[in-house]
């Protein structure tokens, strides 16, 4: 759809964090997180233990407010730099603030040091001290990792080290992909446009757009292979020193989820393959009139899908209207990223593909970024992120230590936008075959979820467990990544020659290890809390808000207790996948 057709997209305005890269308020900021760190490092170092509570209250607030500061600042760094990948001041503007917030924050790195180091006897004593225990949650959270801690040495080696290793890999990959260019019908396509031709109603289009990407993926596997291999091994030699057990224990760690519940979680997922994915997509080939999907048409339009495309202003306003039928209070947090200018809509040259929902620091608000190209998928992924952006701005009063939410829980808020929007569009709708299309159009959206994330992050195990006996080739990636697919996609999709590359794509392999999971977690846990919703269980919209708004400081468990749901128990995950297999069953039953 064209951009007048979509109407005027939104983009954001950085100012609430700062004018711009020169800005004086900017630099003032650097000068001053500067000089109180090293302060504080004068203050406290070496003296942790011999504070009490009140004190050490008073040090955390501290050290609080100067996380803030580089938050504020990393934010906009972070963001302008999202925007446009492709200028080189923004990318020199970024790189040397991320080494500017690494050296002032060395300066900090004894203090979680020294509280780890402090015996459970000698902490709950402090912890008597009212202005210490406010910050409870966070030293629960921060004590998870003291078996894997290292010498203060190597801790603050590792941490100066990061903006030259790990950081410096991540953008190699993410300039790259945001540089490659997609060659179609005369055009030079960015990656999330050609990827939007995957959905296109011209099976002959959805060909060749496959066709184009693949040829540019081949052509830079090498690449993509040795920021792999890389990372992979970075990781690998930190997790030996700091001997976690597997690979995705940290992550498991910061999420605050036992690693039995993930195995379960995925576990389940794997069982239901057979149920869900496979059924699914030989019924789709069926309707399609083929035998098998070839892998471009997976996310197809079906045969009287009309393929309409959503202007800007309808898709606010469908969104807003589910979240405002639900609660008002919701609908009104979500209204004010559409009155200001938080939200960054318009597909750019340069700009990062995908979506996402940034926090920023709770003085500010978060910015949500999407890449809108009118399909009805694409209103769905708004009403993710503006999910996320009201649990951000809820959990926003816990302060800057205890608002993040674990990932398990923090895509919590953005699926359950999601369903709130389905079930509003579903309600709307009176035509049979409209109907059906809807509801199909959601069990892709909910497979992508939780079959294919499952799928991603079988691939990371597999992936991290082979790069620890030698260095994988792009070939030998592309193997785990076909047998991962073909597992959980089934014979009811032809994964032809090309397809091995597509893992090349996925960012969060990069970024973020085994944060995949989260969003199987995430959409089965929602189908299980909203089945409580529609159960008009009383006071549920209180209870959901008052969920986003403990932010970190509540584990899984005591937030879904209100809810009387238990994310340990197996038969948790198998009321999360019953859902998408009763859709499914609707669908197989017209």
């Amino acid at each position: 759809m064209s951009g007048e057709a979509l109407g005027t997209l939104p983009e954001w305005d950085l100012a609430d964090l700062y004018p711009g890269m020169d800005a004086p308020e900017l630099t003032r900021d650097l000068a001053s997180a500067e000089a109180r760190s090293r302060a504080f490092e004068a203050a406290y170092d070496g003296k942790v233990a011999g504070l009490d509570g009140t004190s050490l209250g008073a040090a955390l607030a501290e050290y609080e407010q100067i996380q803030e500061l580089l938050g504020r600042i990393g934010s906009y760094s972070g963001l302008i730099y999202a925007a446009d990948m492709s200028d080189p001041r923004i990318g020199q503007f970024h790189q040397t603030m991320q080494e500017r917030m690494t050296d002032i924050s060395s300066h900090l790195i004894f203090f979680t040091l020294e509280l780890n180091r402090l015996d459970d006897a000698a902490l709950a004593e402090k912890m008597l001290a009212p202005r210490l225990a406010h910050y409870g949650p966070w030293l629960r959270d921060l004590r998870v990792f003291r078996p894997y801690q290292l010498s203060d040495e190597l801790e603050k080696l590792l941490h100066d080290k990061y903006v030259s290793g790990r950081a410096a890999w991540t953008r190699l990959y993410d300039e790259t992909m945001a540089s490659l260019r997609f060659p179609f019908d005369g055009r030079e396509l960015t990656s999330a446009e050609a990827l939007n031709l995957l959905s296109d109603r011209d099976p002959e289009v959805r060909r060749r757009a496959a066709a184009s990407l693949t040829q540019v993926f081949a052509a830079n596997i090498r690449l993509f292979a040795l920021v792999t291999n890389t990372l992979a091994k970075d990781k690998e030699i930190e997790d030996r020193w700091r001997k976690y057990p597997d690979p995705a224990t940290p992550r498991h760690l910061s999420n605050q989820v036992e690693p039995e519940v993930v195995a379960a979680l995925a576990g389940a997922v794997r069982d239901a393959y057979p149920r869900l994915s496979h059924r699914y997509y030989r019924l789709k080939a069926k309707w399609l009139g083929m035998d098998k999907l070839n892998f471009w048409d997976r996310n197809a339009p079906l045969p009287a899908d009309l393929d309409r495309s959503i202007p800007w202003d309808e898709a606010r306003r469908t969104v807003l209207e589910a979240y405002g039928a639900f609660s008002p209070d919701l609908a009104a947090i979500g209204q004010r990223f559409f009155d200001n200018a938080w939200i960054d809509a318009p597909v750019k040259p340069g700009k990062s593909p995908g979506a996402f929902a940034h926090p920023c620091v709770p003085s500010v608000h978060p910015y949500l970024l999407v890449n809108y190209q009118g399909k009805t998928r694409d209103v769905m992924t708004l009403a993710h992120e503006l999910g996320h952006g009201v649990h951000q701005v809820l959990a926003g009063a816990q302060g800057t230590l205890m608002s993040d939410t674990p990932l398990t829980l923090a895509e919590t808020a953005s699926v359950f936008g999601e369903m709130l929007t389905f079930k509003a569009l579903l309600a709307a709708e009176h035509d049979p075959v409209r109907r059906r299309l809807l509801i199909a159009s959601k069990v892709e959206d909910m497979l992508n979820t939780v079959v294919r994330q499952t799928a991603f992050y079988e691939f990371e195990c597999r992936v991290h467990a082979a790069r620890r006996e030698a260095e994988l080739t792009p070939e030998a990636l592309g193997e785990i990544w076909l047998a991962v697919q073909r597992e959980s996609l089934g014979p009811g999709i032809e994964l032809s020659e090309g397809y091995e590359h597509y893992w090349s794509y996925i960012p969060h392999f990069i970024h973020s290890p085994f944060y995949v999971y989260a969003y199987a977690f995430g959409d089965c846990l929602v189908n299980s809390l909203y089945a409580v919703y529609e159960g008009a269980a009383p006071g549920f919209q209180q209870k959901y808000l008052d969920m986003l708004r403990a932010g970190g400081t509540l584990r899984h468990k005591e937030l879904l207790a209100p809810f009387n749901l238990d994310a340990s128990d197996p038969a948790f995950w198998q009321k999360g996948l019953g859902v998408i297999e009763g859709l499914i069953d609707q669908l197989e039953a017209d």
